[in-house]
Formats: structure tokens, C-alpha cells, sequence
């Protein structure tokens, strides 16, 4: 289907591009929000009247995303989540965590589909992330997660958490006692006969 954007739209176009797209996503997101126009002689028609007003709301929609920079970069995105021994969590970090703490934590209303995180957090550590505030405006964010402040103490310094290295060498050992047992029992068997 082909439609007229009415907005910036990443890896799509920007405001006034035509574009080809598929039937359900202009029928299912970019004409019921607004955000294309279908592509006819009205429409085009329409949308060269109202081109002055709808890059100044951009403009405005920019600038305001911009004032917002500063609170979200600030931002100390500290997630305290139950983990077990090897640092896998019980649940997962997603975008609409993060999005959620940022309201809570540097006031900054964004849409979990703004934070472009890619897959779920799954384990205790630093993660890189990004938030698009809108499409020209991009802001880098780390999240950290562990099970207690201090462990997120550790990774803000730039520490590297370990989990289970004890029990790993616990075991080992175990295991070549084991081992050593095992080879001395049939050499004394041997002597007995």
C-alpha cells in the first residue's frame, strides 16, 4: 500500500516521503495513528496544506525530547532482581521494566516501545541500552542488575561479579578426591589376594 507520512518514522522515511508499505501495518498502525496519510490526489492535496503544520509539531516534538536528554542520561537505572547461584535471573528485565524505573526514577514518561533494548535481560551484570526519545533523538543508557545494592555498587565501580566459583572448586575437588580414593582401594584389593 502506498502512503504519504505525516511523520519521521525510523527506517521508513520523514515527513512528506512516499512510501510502499505493507496492508497490515498501514492499515494497522500508521493510518490509525495518525502517522501516514493513503496515498490520492486529495490526500496529497491535503497533506501540502497542512506540510508547515505538521514539521513545526516535529520540530516541537524534537525539541521537547531534547530538555529530556539530560534527566535520562542522570538517570541511575539500578534494577534489584532475585537471581540464583550462577547470576541467571528467576524472571527477566524488559523494556517496559526499564521504562517503568525510568518514570520512576528520573520522572521521564517513555513508551517501552521507545527503549530499544532488543532482547530481554536475563542475567545479573551491566547492560548497554538506548532510549529514542523520539527518531533524531537517541540517548545511551546502562542498566544495571543484580540481587542487592551492593553487588550494583560493585558493578557501577567496574567490578566483575563472580557467582558459584566457590562451589565450582568445591566440586572439583571433590571429585579428585574421589578419584584418588577410587585408584587406591583396588591397588590394595590386589595386595590382599
Amino acid at each position: 500500500m502506498k502512503v504519504i507520512l505525516t511523520e519521521k518514522i525510523s527506517k521508513l522515511g520523514t515527513i512528506g516521503d512516499t512510501v510502499e508499505v505493507k496492508t497490515g501495518y498501514a492499515r494497522n498502525y500508521l493510518l490509525p495513528n495518525n502517522k501516514a496519510l493513503r496515498y490520492s490526489r486529495e490526500n496529497v492535496a491535503l497533506f501540502e496544506a497542512q506540510k508547515a503544520e505538521l514539521q513545526a509539531r516535529h520540530e516541537n516534538a524534537k525539541k521537547a525530547a531534547e530538555s529530556k536528554v539530560d534527566a535520562v542520561r542522570n538517570a541511575k537505572m539500578h534494577m534489584i532482581r532475585q537471581a540464583g547461584d550462577t547470576g541467571q535471573l528467576y524472571g527477566s528485565v524488559s523494556s517496559r521494566d526499564i521504562a517503568r524505573a525510568l518514570k520512576e526514577v528520573a520522572n521521564v514518561d517513555v513508551a517501552s516501545a521507545q527503549v530499544l533494548l532488543g532482547a530481554p535481560i536475563k542475567s545479573v551484570g551491566a547492560f548497554d541500552t538506548k532510549i529514542a526519545l523520539h527518531p533524531d533523538v537517541i540517548v545511551p543508557i546502562k542498566v544495571y542488575v543484580a540481587r542487592t545494592q551492593d553487588e550494583i555498587d560493585a558493578l557501577v565501580a567496574g567490578k566483575v561479579l563472580t557467582f558459584g566459583t566457590k562451589k565450582v572448586e568445591e566440586v572439583e575437588e571433590e571429585k579428585s578426591e574421589e578419584k584418588a580414593e577410587e585408584k587406591a582401594e583396588p591397588e590394595t584389593e590386589k595386595v590382599a589376594e
